[in-house]
């Protein structure tokens, strides 16, 4: 059995996704069964083509180099979120964005989509990554997601208003093919969704106008004529959205969905606290008994400079 995880994030989280990773192998008897990490997703600070969540800061290339380097040592693979919404022809040329996919261009990494004219840049430019179907295109319809299925993608990220849609999920065929976003802090049904993807990803934009700029003031988006967001979902924590519809529990997961054909599951949390993704990873990959020892020895490694050791070794 395989229940593939994808976590956030391989910049901001790198040593926390690191070690947790480490106590996967070395702790198996932590974790529920069948446990693997998938992917690490994310941006690199200054990726103009990031998209879903504003990612503000610079980015040394070393740094880059060294994510990449790592993560894939450990077979693990970086998807880039490159997501944005609101690219246009000039944006393509992008230096850092294109430096980033050329250090990551082993033929491991992939790339989430959502531009349809990104997209034709990269199968073109950098055609040896694989591309998945972000879950910011919001299909909904059943029959237009079974033709995205059937596109040429490796993974389809379900829009999350489908989570619990048991009738619209046992039809969809190539279900290996779809990953499921099981803890979308975002209200379901949500009418401002796309709208603020638009906005995040003129907020991207900007964001890298003023590193450009290379002036000391404080960015403000307002003086790049872009709205800023204002959401009462981003705070919600693991235990807050266990009450929305959209929720999945990780006893659906192995009880349900697993059993249907599914085994991609996506935690979201690119912005989110340490604390929290402490509790949500436990949550949804630790065996409840075991909950506390794991939860301890995983703070005990990250205070220890990430290094994992057993007794023994």
């Amino acid at each position: 059995m395989q229940v593939r995880f994808h976590l956030p994030d391989f910049a901001s989280q790198f040593k926390f996704n690191l070690v947790f990773s480490t106590m996967i192998k070395k702790c198996p008897e932590y974790f529920r069964e069948g446990v693997e990490i998938a992917s690490v997703y994310g941006t690199f600070p200054q990726s103009l083509w990031n998209g879903g969540r504003t990612t503000p800061g610079m980015c040394d290339i070393n740094f880059a180099k060294a994510v990449i380097k790592t993560f894939n040592k450990n077979n693990i693979p970086l998807r880039f979120t490159f997501t944005n919404p609101m690219l246009k022809e000039e944006h393509l040329s992008d230096k850092f964005c294109n430096d980033i996919l050329k250090l990551a261009n082993n033929g491991m990494n992939e790339v989430i989509v959502n531009s349809p004219l990104l997209e034709e840049y990269i199968r073109k430019t950098y055609p040896d990554y694989k591309l998945t179907s972000s879950t910011c295109k919001r299909i909904t319809d059943p029959d237009k997601l079974i033709e995205e299925v059937q596109k040429d993608y490796s993974i389809v990220v379900l829009d999350y208003d489908l989570n619990n849609k048991f009738d619209i999920l046992e039809k969809l065929p190539c279900k290996e093919k779809m990953e499921i976003l099981v803890n979308a802090c975002c209200n379901p049904a949500c009418k401002r969704r796309t709208e603020h993807y638009r906005i995040l990803g003129q907020q991207q934009i900007a964001v890298c106008k003023h590193i450009a700029k290379k002036t000391s003031r404080p960015l403000d988006f307002k003086d790049y004529g872009v709205a800023d967001i204002n959401c009462e979902c981003a705070d919600r924590t693991i235990f807050n959205i266990k009450e929305l519809s959209t929720h999945i529990s990780p006893d659906d997961i192995w009880d349900k969905y697993v059993p249907m054909g599914f085994n991609q599951f996506k935690i979201e949390g690119r912005t989110s606290t340490r604390l929290n993704l402490i509790e949500t990873y436990l949550y949804y990959m630790v065996k409840p008994e075991c909950k506390e020892e794991a939860r301890f020895m995983l703070l005990y490694y990250l205070e220890n400079n990430g290094v994992v050791r057993i007794e023994g070794e």
